[in-house]
């Protein structure tokens, strides 16, 4: 009998409760844990097999350096000394433009953030990547204009709805809510509640919908536009509403006005008369509305996003119970980024700016690649693995083998890893204090600080401190005095007494505290993310106090400190807080404290959304007629994270879905491999025949393709996405992508 823990999953955004049974330092069971207020006991088979994570034969236990294209071992201190040497040389001769950092985007660990963060801006640079930037670019500068800040993301209050619309979202697979098949199944089973699914394919989430509509690929943006026009047509717009909580509708309504709805729907191939009754129920019952991928990274993602803020404000639905909220947060999940301050900088060979405080992935190939004197030359890549997860793998091994530095930072050896110039190994999520900044619980604020529950087998570090190791190297962080070493040994009081002095003493100690908080509570406290969680907590704004103080907490100068306390005394999480059910308009922060629904940069692209241009859009090439989905969501992949394949063992893993008809006309058999073709590259991968296809639409799932204990397995999808095929923001255009399948 092991020892039992109580932990959470690191392999999706819920990171649900586990309890977890560890003997001979091997986790040996898993299930769900009960106690955690935000999953109450569920689970899915991703957590319950998170030993295969935890235990592969990828795992990194010691500092390495590529030499003649082989890996050798060597300490840590060569590999920071060098790293910083190569990293001072680079930045001193090209300037700061040529570093970038990729990190801050694993599903279960976000402490590493703030040291990467930092690292980066003390050698100068403001090249963050992130698979934010990857996946909701475009949406998430839609809120920024809407809501008054780009991290200011609403969910559905689907507790309290009546009615659950859902584009694009197939969250029997992908959640992105808790306990989303519980919710999906039971709203379902509800007569007084309708779901209604707008999906291409007959998925999971569609089999339970009292109303599927399937859509034509492409045509969403068409579908939202007619959706409005209906609206407005027929009287059905909040106008209350509308008045006393959103500027600037005026200035659009007239897009809506004698559009031709019938026609656009014909072009969406969708009923007219079945569209009509959903945008009746939407418009006129207590509705939420749940959007995700396949609204961002199809074709006019960013407008997508634009239309539904349009189509929530104008029925109500925003902001209120049973509707669209704001949630609270323990972080906000990215900063807030202005495109159009000089400081703020764009990409050199692409012009490409932040969203979220974060640029897009799929413009880094490009600026490594470029000509241009301020391209990139160095990058330090921290529990990424963007040779699998982002767009076009070929452009990015050509760019990777061009830059003078490449260093990743990870539990495993990944495939960025192997072509990197050192290979850095972190600590996993069980074994570092580690945790998320995902806002998804309403209106409480839940936060859980994880423990480690085993033992590195190895040299491994927290991420965090291996940022700190190398930013100490380069000299970012200021002198320390003694005094607050040994206060941090005497105690949490005796310390902020100590740091409140030091900073006073040393300006730049604001600019580098992650990195002091590491080094001295750190050092403490056995973990400097630790350290780092405690550093917050002291410097939370005042609407955290607030909040807490609405979840129980009683106010007073101890608060931050009984926090931290019961973070690290309950494993399985706690609430830290509670946004005002009553007010959530509050939580917008437009300049007039209302929805602003006028967006001047995206109304040109609005005007064009019409019948008949956008089906002769729709045209495919002849040498690929079919419309590729690449990234679907299955439960049998968990990112790159789950690198063993032998937890999908007797599974089909990794297919193509292809509906019957298209199999016949190209006269392809069930199993059998296909040749999958686009213009980025091809891929070989099983053929899966089902009805739930659509016909022309062929689907198929990320994170696969993964070379594991020196085999490939599955297919790699981001072989076949071109990193060009991207929108204004960078989001590429994953859910329409033109291919042809053959037989191998």
């Amino acid at each position: 009998m092991g020892t039992i823990h109580k932990t959470g999953c690191v392999l999706c955004p819920q990171n649900c409760g586990l309890q977890i049974e560890v003997e001979a330092n091997r986790i040996v069971k898993v299930r769900a844990d009960k106690t955690n207020a935000k999953s109450e006991g569920y689970v899915c088979r991703k957590g319950m097999n998170v030993a295969y994570h935890q235990h592969n034969a990828d795992r990194l236990q010691y500092p390495l350096k590529k030499v003649g294209g082989k890996f050798e071992r060597i300490s840590w201190d060569q590999a920071t000394d060098e790293i910083a040497a190569k990293l001072k040389s680079i930045v001193g001769t090209h300037g700061p433009r040529s570093f970038a950092y990729m990190g801050a985007s694993t599903q279960g660990c976000h402490f590493e953030a703030g040291f990467g963060i930092r690292l980066m801006r003390g050698l100068g640079s403001q090249y963050h990547y992130s698979a934010l930037g990857q996946e909701f670019a475009g949406a998430f500068w839609v809120i920024g204009h809407t809501h008054g800040r780009q991290y200011l993301h609403d969910s559905p209050d689907v507790d309290n709805a009546d009615v659950l619309f859902t584009l694009g979202w197939n969250g029997m697979q992908s959640h992105q809510m808790p306990q989303a098949p519980v919710k999906l199944r039971r709203f379902s089973k509800d007569k007084n509640k309708v779901l209604i699914v707008v999906d291409p394919r007959k998925t999971e989430t569609a089999e339970l919908a009292d109303i599927h509509l399937p859509i034509r690929p492409g045509t969403d943006s068409l579908l939202l536009k007619a959706m409005i026009s209906i609206i407005l047509k027929e009287g059905w717009e909040n106008k209350e509403y509308i008045r006393a909580h959103t500027n600037g509708f005026d200035r659009v309504r007239s897009y809506f006005e004698n559009f031709d709805a019938r026609a656009a729907l014909e072009v969406c191939q969708l009923d007219f008369d079945e569209v009509y009754k959903v945008t009746r129920i939407y418009a006129t019952r207590k509705s939420a509305l749940r959007n995700d991928l396949g609204i961002f990274m199809g074709r006019h993602g960013p407008l997508n996003s634009y239309l539904i803020v349009i189509l929530q404000s104008i029925c109500g639905r925003l902001c209120v119970k049973g509707g669209n909220v704001i949630h609270g947060h323990m972080m906000p999940i990215g900063s807030h980024s202005d495109e159009t301050n000089p400081k703020t900088w764009r990409t050199a060979a692409t012009n490409s700016f932040p969203v979220c405080g974060v640029f897009p992935p799929n413009v880094m190939p490009e600026e490594i690649l470029s000509d241009h004197p301020e391209r990139l030359r160095a990058v330090l890549v921290a529990g990424s693995n963007p040779l699998r997860s982002y767009a076009d793998t070929t452009a990015y091994e050509k760019a990777f083998g061009r830059l003078e530095l490449l260093v990743t930072a990870e539990i495993a050896m990944t495939e960025t890893a192997a072509l990197s110039d050192y290979v850095l190994p972190s600590r996993s999520g069980y074994e570092s204090w580690d945790s998320t900044f995902f806002p998804f619980t309403y209106p409480g604020i839940h936060f859980q600080m994880r423990r480690p529950i085993i033992e590195p087998e190895g040299e491994q570090l927290e991420l965090g401190e291996i940022h700190l190791r190398i930013a100490d190297k380069l000299g970012l962080i200021p002198q320390i005095p003694e005094n607050l070493y040994q206060a941090a040994l005497e105690g949490r009081p005796a310390f902020a007494k100590a740091l409140m002095e030091y900073v006073g003493a040393e300006p730049t100690a604001f600019k580098a505290m992650p990195f002091i908080l590491g080094k001295t509570l750190g050092q403490a406290l056995g973990s400097v993310h630790l350290a780092a969680l405690w550093g917050m907590l002291q410097a939370a704004p005042n609407s955290f106090y607030e909040n807490a103080a609405r979840a129980g907490f009683k106010p007073g100068p101890g608060l931050s400190e009984e926090i931290f306390q019961r973070l690290v005394d309950h494993p399985e999480g706690i609430w830290v807080g509670k946004v005002d059910p009553d007010d959530n308009f509050s939580a917008l922060r437009t300049s007039d404290g209302r929805i602003n629904l006028h967006i001047p940069e995206l109304l040109d692209e609005l005007q064009t959304i019409e019948p008949a241009p956008e089906e002769k859009a729709l045209v495919l090439p002849a040498a690929f007629p079919l419309i590729l989905m690449a990234g679907r969501h299955v439960d049998t992949n968990a990112n790159t994270n789950m690198r063993d394949p032998a937890w999908n063992e007797g599974r089909r893993a990794c297919t193509l879905t292809m509906h019957p008809d298209d199999a016949a006309s190209l006269n392809l058999t069930d199993g059998q491999q296909v040749r999958v073709s686009t213009e980025a590259g091809t891929e070989e991968i099983e053929l899966e025949i089902t009805d739930t296809a659509r016909v022309g639409h062929v689907t198929m799932p990320h994170g696969f393709g993964l070379v594991y204990d020196g085999v490939k397995y599955g297919a790699n999808v981001n072989r076949l996405t071109k990193n060009t095929h991207r929108d204004r923001f960078g989001t590429p255009q994953h859910r329409f992508v033109p291919c042809r399948v053959e037989a191998v």
